[in-house]
């Protein structure tokens, strides 16, 4: 008796240890990924990238090399997911293989820029389908439209920072709801064209309309569509089995958006003309309005919905980025803290939320897109280089999931190219982010690698930690969790 009355005690205590779970199965990897992909992107982004490419036949080029691009990256990805077991992403893997110089200035770029940049859109996105039906055929109030995706983003940090559990199932069920939203386009537009209207795909390759030097802008737009291929690789260590997951998360996912993409930009095409698609802010909704007459008005509601999954996996996936760097010593230790009732990274989760309102207050959608994606394949592309440069250095170090090395080296060098073209195509706007990107360096060597701070100044820093730990209930985990 006294024996079973120790062994619950031992099991009591084991549960109520402080550290991430295992808790991300395939089924919730591949909605996870899916459902931070299939957001925002694929109802905005066509507008950009028909824009920036100049023709119906390019622009769904681009679309299909852009699925192929993201689909070599995230072979890339699901190697070094499953080489480094830490969770962290981007940052851990410069880390490893690169030093902690860029692996600083990835952290410092993605709090700064990327994540409040990509969240804003998002959010923005989410607002603009909530808010417009309503003021149809009048635009609707800039500020109630910000205001709505400002509750929106408080919703989701309110979510990730309650329980993982509950981020996850949220994450899965937004998932079902955004893939039937697809179908949803996608079956009209397939009758469309079994019925033969194919009017704005004759001469799709208009050589006078095409602009070489928008194209890079062209793929940006398309990529960021397909953002969130990665997600997976933040959250490493809460993820069951993940030499077995990523990479069968990663590639059922990636191939089953890549097709419907293509599909719905077709579906599109059967419906609008080219200056028809360029003059509306809300595609799938003009879309609607044409193919879906007695269900127009729900079209609305679950692309607002596939927005919020996209923002609900983007605040689950990136915090942990932030966590990882904590521990690493990289930034303060309370954001390497977790909760100990909800076992959730509570500090990194919510600094995002006051960079990304501030955003939300100003800045257009598809600036902040060309803004934030120079620094984001920047840096996806010296994680890459990265690992070329470890398989060399450490060929017998363990690789449960190699990717094939003329992938790595095609997607390293057509990351390079664009983000090289980009800074002709969109200088401003790529020009501030590679300030902003560079303006790390000091940084880190005025903080990271130095120690000539004032004691004065670490006192009060210390005592500020202290307080806010005991604020907000939060600890160091307990245990190794990689």
């Amino acid at each position: 008796m006294d024996g079973t009355k120790t062994e619950r005690d031992v099991k009591k205590t084991e549960d109520e240890v402080v550290h991430l779970r295992r808790e991300i199965n395939l089924v919730s990897a591949t909605a996870f990924i899916v459902g931070t992909v299939v957001g925002s992107g694929i109802f905005i982004a066509p507008k950009g990238v028909l824009m920036n490419s100049g023709s119906v036949g390019l622009s769904l080029l681009v679309w299909a090399l852009c699925g192929i691009l993201s689909m070599f990256g995230a072979l890339c990805y699901a190697e070094l997911g499953t080489t480094f077991t830490k969770s962290g992403s981007h940052y851990t893997y410069l880390l490893e293989t690169l030093g902690p110089l860029p692996a600083f200035l990835r952290l410092t770029t993605e709090f700064v820029i990327i994540r409040p940049a990509v969240t804003s859109y998002v959010a923005l996105a989410f607002g603009r389908y909530v808010v417009e039906p309503f003021y149809t055929p009048c635009t609707a109030p800039t500020v109630l439209v910000k205001l709505v995706s400002i509750l929106a983003v408080t919703f989701v940090v309110a979510v990730n920072c309650w329980s993982v559990t509950m981020a996850t199932r949220t994450q899965v069920l937004l998932t079902v709801i955004k893939m039937f939203a697809l179908v949803l386009i996608i079956v009209p537009g397939v009758i469309a064209l079994a019925k033969g209207k194919t009017d704005n795909f004759q001469n799709g390759f208009e050589l006078d309309l095409i602009t070489l030097d928008k194209l890079p802008l062209a793929f940006y737009n398309g990529l960021y569509a397909f953002g969130g291929w990665f997600s997976l690789n933040s959250v490493t260590e809460e993820v069951k089995n993940p030499n077995r997951t990523f990479p069968l998360a990663i590639i059922s996912s990636m191939v089953t958006v890549t097709v419907c993409y293509v599909l719905v930009n077709m579906a599109y095409y059967t419906m609008m003309t080219p200056a028809e698609l360029l003059q509306s802010d809300a595609v799938a909704v003009t879309f609607a309005n044409r193919a879906l007459h007695g269900m127009a008005s729900v079209i609305p509601f679950l692309v607002a919905l596939s927005c919020l999954g996209t923002l609900n996996g983007g605040i689950f996936g990136a915090p942990r980025m932030m966590f990882v760097g904590a521990r690493e010593g990289h930034c303060p230790p309370i954001f390497s803290m977790i909760h100990i009732r909800r076992k959730t990274p509570l500090p990194a989760v919510l600094l995002m939320y006051p960079l990304t309102v501030l955003f939300l207050t100003s800045g257009d959608i598809y600036q902040l897109i060309n803004f934030v994606s120079f620094s984001r394949w920047l840096f996806i592309a010296l994680a890459t280089t990265g690992m070329l440069i470890h398989r060399y250095r450490f060929p017998l170090h363990p690789r449960p999931f190699k990717a094939p090395v003329v992938i790595i080296i095609t997607f390293t060098v057509v990351c390079f190219f664009i983000v090289g073209l980009s800074l002709y195509s969109d200088p401003w706007n790529t020009g501030w982010s590679c300030a902003l990107t560079l303006g790390g360096v000091p940084l880190y060597y005025l903080t990271v690698n130095s120690f000539c701070l004032p004691s004065r100044w670490r006192r009060t820093f210390n005592s500020c930690s202290k307080k806010l730990q005991i604020l907000l209930e939060v600890v160091q985990q307990e245990i190794k969790t990689y």
